[in-house]
């Protein structure tokens, strides 16, 4: 099979073991790396992933580049809230981006990281499409 080929169910490719941890590792990622640097680098593990497997697996290459595209649009939303933390004036509408992208973090990564232990691509919402 191609490795330009979306995977997905009618591929009749079955997930390996390493495919599903890697996976599960493209979505923890970033949690992870949301955790350690307050957001800024979210993106970087989903990245990483996606680079040593984008033409190993794709399955792997697919569950990275979500990951990733969805984290650039949570990037941008944390930079638009510290944007308005220094407004003074626009703190209270920092402060619900920080809770909503933080949110948004936690829940879509949970559900991607358990869709890909069963073998499944999960399509994130509203991604800034980036990687493929």
């Amino acid at each position: 099979m191609s490795t330009n080929q979306p995977y997905g169910p009618t591929s009749g490719h079955q997930a390996t073991g390493e495919e599903r941890t890697a996976s599960i590792l493209a979505h923890l990622s970033a949690i992870i790396a949301a955790i350690l640097t307050a957001g800024w680098l979210s993106f970087v593990g989903p990245l990483i992933i996606w680079a040593i497997y984008k033409n190993r697996s794709p399955m792997v290459r697919q569950a990275a580049a979500g990951s990733f595209n969805f984290n650039v649009g949570l990037w941008i939303m944390n930079i638009v809230a510290w944007i308005c933390v220094f407004t003074v004036l626009l703190i209270p509408v920092a402060l619900v981006l920080f809770f909503i992208a933080n949110i948004l973090i936690f829940v879509f990564h949970i559900i991607g990281a358990v869709k890909a232990s069963k073998g499944e691509v999960y399509e994130y919402p509203f991604q800034i499409r980036i990687l493929h």
